[in-house]
């Protein structure tokens, strides 16, 4: 899998939206200290509430990726990934072309179904089945695509309807901003749907406990079942990227020798998991300044 612009490893930041990040004037300036450190893009998880029971700070994304782009120049921004079946596709078109020409053209839709199911949907009355939303998630993205075109659209689906009607201005990216899917493996569903779009998220689910877990890496050889998965799955030759989150130390030889095992099983984004697993707000500050784990 080809990154999206060229064949060379890319670095991302990916931020959740509480705790010690719950504070938008602080995620602007991480982003403006991660461009500033060589960093390639900066990207937010999207929640509601996170788990049940947590109380702490948590603020919007996408209120804080405006003030990401106005904060920087070059490093591509999003969030990684917004739940569709809980959000308005019409909404979503808006806000994204909008943020695409915030940007001037550096934004990426990362979409999924979301989780928690029970304090992302069930708590605010929204159907939690997996099945329903993400069906959801399928009509929705139809929808944002259909009104990215800037041409008249009209769409009748189970859940979504949409009269015919034009948005205007279209994306600054042609032919459309970039779609990427996020998903567990080894489920397939998410990661068929994946084939179809621009790039892929992986996460990974126990399959003893069925949950899903993020502190550990997928092994490289997952990696690569993932890559063989999504390619046998396009129904086009065009540039794909394969992201996945990850730690390292900043630690120049033994991150590299991590990285490029990850770019060598298909990977084309690294994410730098920067949140509560690594510790407080200040470690996540030093690693962002050393930089990210080039390969040299």
């Amino acid at each position: 899998m080809d990154d999206s612009s060229d064949s060379v490893l890319k670095y991302g930041i990916s931020v959740p939206p509480h705790g010690d990040y719950g504070d938008p004037k602080r995620m602007a300036d991480l982003a403006r200290e991660a461009e500033e450190a060589g960093w390639d893009g900066f990207f937010l998880w999207d929640h509601l509430t996170f788990m049940r029971g947590y109380t702490g700070p948590i603020i919007d994304p996408w209120i804080s990726l405006a003030a990401v782009a106005c904060a920087t120049e070059r490093i591509r921004l999003g969030p990684m990934v917004t739940p569709l079946a809980r959000r308005r596709p019409s909404k979503v078109a808006r806000e994204t072309v909008t943020l695409d020409h915030l940007s001037n053209g550096r934004l990426i839709l990362g979409a999924g179904l979301g989780y928690p199911r029970d304090s992302e949907f069930e708590d605010f009355g929204e159907d939690g089945d997996e099945r329903v939303r993400a069906d959801k998630l399928d009509e929705a993205l139809d929808i944002i695509v259909g009104l990215w075109s800037g041409e008249p659209f009209s769409y009748a689906g189970k859940y979504f309807t949409v009269r015919e009607c034009t948005f205007q201005p279209r994306p600054v990216q042609q032919p459309r901003i970039p779609v990427w899917i996020g998903g567990y493996w080894p489920n397939r569903r998410p990661f068929r749907r994946a084939a179809r779009w621009d790039g892929v998220l992986p996460g990974r689910l126990s399959l003893e406990r069925r949950q899903a877990w993020t502190p550990t890496m997928i092994p490289t050889d997952v990696c690569r079942e993932i890559a063989a998965f999504v390619a046998s799955h396009r129904d086009s030759a065009g540039p794909y990227d394969f992201a996945i989150g990850g730690y390292t130390d900043g630690e120049a030889s033994a991150d590299a020798a991590k990285v490029s095992s990850y770019a060598a099983a298909g990977v084309t984004w690294w994410f730098e998991n920067l949140h509560g697993f690594r510790g407080d707000l200040s470690e996540t500050r030093r690693r962002i300044k050393l930089g990210p784990p080039r390969i040299t």
